[in-house]
């Protein structure tokens, strides 16, 4: 099935390239001439009703025109449930539940992009069925803190994973005719102040970490749509932003589809209609004629303030998007779209097997082999709790949710005895703004203890879910802290005094801190928020029939104080202003350069075999600056089951006339091999690539010398070396 994946995300994207690259520029010039057939016959009422919604998720069409209104829909990882018109209760629909996907970290720790690509065409197919034509995805940011409430629904620490999953999933949804929304643009890093906080970074952090992601959707993906944050950056307000809106996006980027605001971002009408934005969502004022680019656009055209060419730009970037996706035009080819089907459901399951983490095995407790036990204790509030409909503006309205212990039950309940005891109480509460909710959740509920080490105690196998849910996991606050809440570690500790095979499966989104831990248990599994198949990937995984293959998309710190943001003191900013004054050394970067260890470095995991790493060679020695370096070398199961291993190439510039870090990722393939196996793996990256941004050319730059590529399966394990020289 993956090697089918693979192949289906290879050829997909060859198509994709060619159709690009052979389309008839006549074909453009009839588009574009329709386009502007339809601005001139509209009135400025028409062409600003398609500029701002006249809903929570609707924009105006102009029916004499034969426009239709637009619909728009949340959606990372599942279209959310219909929410009603004018206010955010949902709308109570029968037939509105959907496949639900484990969100941004997990599909990141899988390290397949062709599980991207496959999210990417299932969400396309129920959008399409519900009548949406934006997706409000992917969230593309990268993790910078530990405690930012969103992460989850991001990806990871490192620009080119990011760009790497980020691609295929955009590709995927909008080959289905629905527009993808990329965000958040820009350096939407925290949710605490989310509305107001003032980010400045250095231009060299801007295009080495947080601009790649985007570039690479737009650029790489031809993501139609972005949504602008909700920060102001250096100064100005995202979403009226001329440096990043009309100079980088419209300008370097060649951006030519919808710039829209997140839900209620837009401050101001004169500055955001010049700067580049087209569309102006969620503004809390009720009269949707009073909105930024309603009637006050209006009168900044009669006075003169804003030009009308300004106005049917805007227009005509809506109208293209709606072309492109058969809004408008050739809408009887338009994909119908179908739901819920079992091949959504088994891409839903597939993401969450690939996701889980094996961070630690000692004693090769893993997998279970259920047969020869005659009982099992499943301990855990997470063992029981559902999380897909949590997280805001990610939640999903799922057909259905599989826990943990329902899928242990189902798979092994008739011939292995299931002790269940929760363990642990969610203490906390939700509060949207405020993680006021997540104080005083740290009480220990010996009464839950004791049950738990009861079950613990008559079972040959203790399992423990543990982790966070979306009262700390979530977007519009951040987390106080990186402990394990509700008294856990102390559940874990417990269980393990009385059992010494105990299991502990962390269900979360952002790093936990588990030195607590590491200590006390042999087995270590990180199994995310894993959508509607969470229980039976889980299941699957811990009893050896998916062998684990994923690996961490961020590191995992042994304490907060070691996370650069937090180490320097600069999160979450002072007096509402932040400077990211880590630069350029974010995650793994950091902690490599500073020599500092992690609890599980960036980029790690652990397999139910081994896998070997030989034969590293290029196709030169010696390169020039727009060369491409091929690389070869071999992987090889030497284990006795089937697996993937995740081969990662980092590069380090050992001289140099600025800092940089001590290695960075530049490529990396999962490889599935059976036991025995081997395969030969080609690599290709571009020198240019090898670059660091330039302040004082104001450009990237390849300074010749010595560059050392390390071939391994994390930012720290690295078994291969490979030396070669950029000349001038």
């Amino acid at each position: 099935m993956k090697k089918e994946l693979l192949k289906l995300l290879a050829l997909a994207f060859l198509i994709v390239g060619t159709a690009q690259a052979e389309m008839i520029p006549a074909k453009k010039d009839i588009q574009e001439q329709k386009i502007q057939s339809l601005i001139k016959k509209m009135t400025i009422q028409e062409k600003v009703g398609l500029l701002h919604a006249n809903s929570k998720f609707y924009v105006s069409g102009v029916e004499r025109l034969g426009i239709p209104e637009w619909a728009l829909s949340d959606g990372p990882h599942g279209v959310r449930a219909e929410i009603n018109r004018h206010d955010w209760a949902y709308a109570g629909w029968t037939n509105d539940s959907s496949t639900c996907f484990p969100p941004g970290t997990a599909l990141a720790a899988s390290w397949n992009p062709a599980l991207a690509y496959e999210r990417g065409l299932v969400l396309g197919e129920e959008a399409r069925f519900r009548k949406k034509d934006v997706l409000l995805g992917p969230g593309v940011n990268i993790i910078r803190s530990p405690l930012c409430g969103r992460n989850f629904e991001y990806t990871s620490e490192d620009p080119v994973l990011n760009s790497a999953i980020t691609v295929p999933y955009i590709k995927a949804l909008q080959s289905k005719d629905v527009a993808a929304s990329v965000k958040h643009w820009l350096a939407n890093n925290q949710e605490d102040h989310r509305t107001t906080v003032d980010v400045t970074m250095s231009e060299r952090a801007l295009r080495e970490i947080y601009l790649p992601s985007f570039k690479a959707a737009v650029v790489d993906g031809g993501a139609y749509t972005v949504m602008a944050a909700y920060n102001k950056f250096r100064g100005d307000w995202c979403s009226e932003n001329e440096y990043l809106d009309r100079e980088i996006l419209r300008n370097e980027l060649g951006f030519k589809g919808v710039l829209m605001t997140d839900w209620d971002a837009a401050h101001s009408t004169v500055k955001a209609a010049l700067a580049g934005l087209d569309l102006e969502m969620g503004t809390t004022i009720a009269d949707y004629n009073e909105w930024y680019f309603a009637n006050p656009l209006i009168k900044a055209v009669e006075e003169g303030k804003v030009p009308m060419s300004v106005v049917d730009e805007k227009v005509a970037n809506v109208l293209r998007v709606m072309m492109k996706t058969k809004v408008l035009g050739d809408n009887k080819s338009r994909e119908k779209g179908v739901m819920n089907t079992p091949e959504h459901q088994k891409a839903a399951y597939n993401s969450a097997a690939e996701a889980a983490v094996l961070l630690q095995n000692n004693g090769n407790l893993l997998p279970i082999d259920f047969n020869k036990l005659k009982s099992v204790a499943v301990i855990g509030d997470n063992a029981t709790r559902k999380h897909c409909g949590g997280g805001l503006s990610s939640e999903i309205k799922t057909l259905y949710e599989i826990t943990p212990l329902e899928a242990i039950q189902k798979k092994f309940g008739q011939d292995v005895t299931i002790n269940f005891a929760q363990g642990y109480e969610k203490q906390s509460t939700f509060i949207e703004g405020s993680n006021a909710g997540q104080s005083n959740t740290d009480r220990v509920d010996w009464a839950l203890i004791e049950e738990a080490v009861e079950a613990a105690k008559k079972s040959d196998v203790a399992i423990v879910f543990c982790g966070l849910n979306h009262d700390f996991d979530t977007e519009s606050f951040d987390r106080q802290h990186m402990r394990l809440p509700y008294g856990q570690e102390t559940l874990i500790r417990e269980v393990a005094k009385v059992n010494s095979n105990t299991v502990v499966v962390i269900i979360a989104g952002s790093p936990l801190e588990l030195g607590g831990i590491v200590n006390r248990v042999p087995s270590i599994l990180w199994a995310w928020f894993g959508g509607m198949e969470a229980g039976n990937a889980v299941a699957d995984v811990l009893s050896g029939k998916v062998n684990p293959s994923g690996k961490m998309p961020f590191t995992l710190p042994v304490s907060l104080e070691q996370s650069p943001a937090h180490a320097l003191g600069n999160f979450p900013g002072r007096d509402e202003k932040v400077n990211y004054e880590e630069d350029i050394l974010v995650g793994y970067r950091w902690f490599d350069t500073k020599k500092i260890a992690p609890q599980f470095p960036f980029g790690y995991g652990l397999s139910y075999t081994n896998f070997e790493f030989s034969e590293l060679s290029t196709d030169k020695e010696s390169y020039q600056k727009d060369d491409i370096i091929r690389l070869k070398f071999t992987v090889k199961n030497t284990g006795s089951r089937y697996g993937a291993e995740v081969a990662q190439l980092y590069v380090s510039d050992p001289e140099c006339s600025v800092l940089r870090p001590e290695k960075e990722l530049k490529a990396f393939e999962k490889v599935f091999l059976q036991q025995g196996e081997t395969k030969t793996v080609e690599l290709n990256v571009n020198v240019s690539d090898l670059a660091f941004y330039d302040e004082k050319i104001k450009g990237w730059n390849v300074e010749a010398g010595d560059f050392v590529l390390m071939l391994g399966n994390s930012s720290k394990d690295l078994y291969q070396t490979k030396k070669v020289s950029v000349v001038k």
